[in-house]
């Protein structure tokens, strides 16, 4: 059964003004999330520790699972729109509920908070970029997504730097964050049901797509394209609890406060945000242009070892941060503008479904995978030689990383060949 269309009762906005408005949704999704992004990282290390994050992730990945067969119903039963703006307001209020429970709470609480921020910026990205890719042609892709990107990054760094300063500046702390991120989740809402009446979600029907056998999972094992782009995400996200890892280990070692934690790592994701938004306006739209998309995919992949090289010689608290700049700032950044573009010339419908199970699904359970891996390098060797080992595991990813987005090159091709014929 195909969910409603996306669309409002006005014509299709210029790419321009539609860029623009997507710009402004992305912002204010990614605003509100880092609010509670630094926060659900310090209290599990208050309450955890860092030995406790590698379960964590698994919990949230088991969450995920749970959670993937209820929300692709609800994409079946409603439009696009109406799931979106429904998750802002729901979130909403869980947050607000999550305020009170923390009051008192313990670890359990603590880390329930952790799994939903977890599901929390999962869902309300993927539903953004699943409802952007429905609404545009591959060739406005390539002209706008670095800019529509560059929305989040920009929102990354305001979000940061918001956080810090109530932390700073007023009688919040960090629990407090939650309800800030509460207030900016109904704004986005409203913002969205104002694009959506001005016709922002107008779907491209005329847009070639590259027909699907089945639905979700289906979709997903049937088509080679799909199989090689879940590959190619699901090996970042092998690598990135392995960073996160020791960007958490470092950290926990020279903050022992809570607040202290917090405002770090917030002021830290801006920092991060500043280097992403310099890659999205410079370094994406050359290497689009001149290069291609699978170029882009490949950038992350080969930095990551190039800086991971470093930290196996000196694994200190800045090399650590750097490492972790070159794995989510260019997954932030240049990583996914190229791999949304990947999405555009498949059917909307089945892009919002198949992007659940790739990355709801796939993205985590390759997470436990990297968490577990996690588990086994940290019993299995000394303290002392831990990080050593953990950064020649994250080379090895990295290797495998990059022969996959060669292959999805390949496939490319062939796709794009077949949906133009």
């Amino acid at each position: 059964m195909s969910p409603p269309t996306a669309s409002g009762p006005g014509p299709r906005p210029a790419l321009m003004g539609r860029a623009v408005m997507l710009f402004v949704s992305f912002l204010l999704v990614i605003l509100a999330y880092y609010q509670v992004k630094a926060a659900s990282r310090s209290l599990l290390l208050e309450h955890g520790g860092t030995e406790a994050f590698p379960y964590v992730w698994i919990g949230s990945a088991l969450t995920l699972l749970a959670f993937i067969g209820v929300y692709n119903r609800l994409v079946e039963r409603l439009s696009r729109l109406q799931v979106v703006v429904g998750s802002l307001f729901a979130f909403a209020a869980i947050l607000v509920a999550f305020r009170v429970a923390l009051s008192d709470g313990g670890i359990t609480t603590v880390v329930a908070f952790y799994i939903f921020v977890d599901l929390f910026s999962v869902v309300l990205v993927e539903q953004f970029w699943s409802l952007a890719n429905s609404i545009t042609r591959l060739d406005e892709g390539h002209r706008s997504y670095w800019f529509i990107a560059t929305g989040g990054l920009v929102g990354g760094v305001a979000g940061g730097l918001v956080a810090a300063g109530l932390l700073r500046y007023t009688a919040m702390h960090t629990v407090d964050l939650l309800l800030s991120c509460a207030a900016m989740l109904l704004v986005t809402g409203l913002v969205n049901l104002a694009m959506g009446r001005r016709g922002a979600f107008v779907e491209v029907a005329e847009e070639p797509r590259i027909p699907l056998r089945g639905e979700g999972l289906r979709a997903v094992l049937r088509n080679r394209y799909l199989v090689l782009i879940a590959l190619v995400v699901c090996l970042s996200q092998l690598a990135e609890p392995v960073v996160e890892f020791q960007f958490l280990r470092a950290i926990a070692e020279a903050f022992p406060g809570t607040d202290e934690r917090t405002d770090f790592i917030s002021r830290f994701f801006s920092v991060m945000g500043f280097v992403s938004i310099g890659v999205n306006l410079f370094v994406t739209p050359a290497v689009h242009r001149y290069l291609g998309t699978i170029a882009g995919l490949a950038v992350q992949p080969v930095v990551l070892a190039m800086v991971t090289l470093g930290y196996s010689v000196k694994p200190t608290l800045g090399m650590a941060a750097t490492m972790k700049i070159a794995d989510r700032g260019l997954s932030y950044s240049i990583n996914r503008a190229s791999k949304e573009i990947l999405f555009i010339p498949v059917d909307p419908v089945l892009t919002f479904q198949a992007k659940a199970w790739i990355d709801m699904l796939g993205y985590r359970m390759f997470k436990v995978l990297g968490s577990g891996l996690i588990v086994a390098v940290t019993a299995a060797v000394p303290a002392a030689l831990v990080s050593t080992d953990l950064a020649w595991l994250t080379l090895v990813i990295c290797a495998a990383w990059v022969v996959a987005v060669i292959m999805l090159g390949v496939e490319q091709r062939r796709v794009l060949v077949r949906a133009a014929a």
